[in-house]
């Protein structure tokens, strides 16, 4: 929890201006204007933080006091997702970019629901002062992923903006809009998960077809930092876990430093996916990545059987 001394005075001073700078940053609608403000205000928050961050006019702004449930869009072609064109294998340039901007996309809200995180979850959980830390990397990181990979779609003759798109990604977070534990578990712990499951094949689709340049984009810069957000994820749900959750189950539950699946936190995670995603999660995982975030297999194979 936060400190209560004068130091911990500046500091929750400093975290009432970075959730007001969450919020501008998800208000904004410009996904450049995004990226940019993400950046700046992750040199700042990792700085001394003696003034405040550039570009830091709020002032008063009284649409900055409240939660952001519709972030800042740019106007794009959106439909529902069953409309939205298939992807491909990457076999043709057309399918190559189709899945270029797909990510890019995925990565746009990823900055969305990083600044919502600090925004909706951090003043009213008593968050501390690492959990801002990680969720301000994760949203420079995914600015970062959505800048090179429009990057790549201008240099293969596309831009960003130019396929249709869906916001279900937004859309299923709005449903953890209640709960920190369920947002950390679907999104990050499923979702994103999930993302590093299918990544390898995506990377091999742009290396079997001749786009190495964008198969080391994926395989050197996201898919690494992906482990890492998965791994943040699941560090702050067994944070929440061990400070406000309901044992159940054994929580000492452990071998050689790894849950067993009996343990209280892996039931409490098994609980609150199954109560919050629908449907079973899809086989094969990726086990070793997943492990690099910090899951052993009880944590998500029991999820693969629908209760």
């Amino acid at each position: 929890r936060m400190r209560t001394d004068a130091d911990g005075a500046k500091e929750r001073d400093d975290i009432v201006r970075l959730v007001r700078r969450a919020r501008a940053c998800l208000l904004e609608p410009s996904i450049a204007r995004k990226v940019e403000l993400s950046r700046e205000t992750h040199a700042w928050w990792f700085s001394a933080r003696e003034n405040p961050p550039v570009n830091d006019d709020d002032g008063d702004d009284e649409t900055l006091d409240a939660i952001v449930e519709n972030p800042g869009r740019e106007t794009l072609r959106v439909v529902k997702s069953s409309q939205t064109r298939r992807i491909g294998k990457g076999g043709t340039l057309e399918s190559r970019i189709a899945i270029l901007h797909s990510l890019a996309h995925i990565e746009s809200w990823a900055i969305d629901l990083s600044w919502d995180a600090i925004s909706r979850f951090g003043l009213a959980r008593d968050m501390p002062k690492g959990f801002y830390d990680d969720f301000v990397t994760v949203a420079n990181d995914e600015a970062r992923h959505h800048e090179l990979l429009a990057r790549r779609l201008k240099a293969l003759g596309s831009a960003y903006g130019k396929l249709e798109v869906h916001d279900g990604l937004w859309q299923t977070a709005m449903e953890t809009a209640d709960s920190l534990e369920a947002r950390l578990a679907v999104e990050h712990c499923v979702h994103e998960a999930r993302g590093l499951d299918v990544l390898p094949q995506t990377i091999g689709k742009f290396r079997r077809n001749g786009d190495e340049e964008s198969a080391k984009l994926l395989e050197d810069v996201i898919y690494p930092e992906e482990v890492t957000h998965c791994a943040a994820g699941l560090r702050w749900f067994k944070y929440l876990h061990a400070r406000d959750g309901v044992r159940t189950g054994d929580q000492e539950d452990v071998r050689d430093g790894e849950e067993l699946e009996t343990s209280s936190v892996v039931q409490a995670f098994h609980a609150v996916v199954r109560k919050h995603f629908a449907g079973a999660l899809k086989p094969p995982f990726n086990d070793d990545a997943r492990k690099r975030a910090g899951f052993n297999p009880v944590w998500y194979e029991p999820l693969a059987v629908k209760a």
